[in-house]
């Protein structure tokens, strides 16, 4: 047991007469390990891009959210009504008359 660990040590398991098919494996654990460090970082990138469009996603509903309450404060009566003093246009006293109109069919 001893002198197969220092064997394995030493390496004479790459250089002794059947050292092909150990190289064989070693070669395929390396190209295994290869992939899976490329696909760990991928992934990574992906949550990375995915956490990055998340907040993003949150700041433009946020605008929009603000931008709504702020059309809503414009479309109010009350500050189309304070707007419009500033330049003198008073709102009516009068309330509006509906207007009707007949249309004529010519036979």
């Amino acid at each position: 047991m001893k002198q197969g660990f220092y064997n394995i040590l030493r390496g004479k398991f790459l250089i002794s007469d059947d050292s092909f098919k150990n190289w064989r494996v070693i070669l395929f654990i390396s190209l295994l390990a290869l992939v899976m460090i490329g696909s760990s970082h991928s992934a990574d990138k992906k949550v990375h891009q995915i956490a990055y469009l998340t907040n993003q996603v949150k700041e433009l509903r946020s605008a929009l959210f603000d931008g709504r309450t702020e059309l809503m404060q414009l479309k109010m009566e009350s500050s189309i009504v304070e707007k419009m003093k500033i330049k003198g246009i008073m709102p009516s006293e009068i309330p509006p008359k509906k207007i009707l109109v007949k249309s004529f069919q010519e036979d």
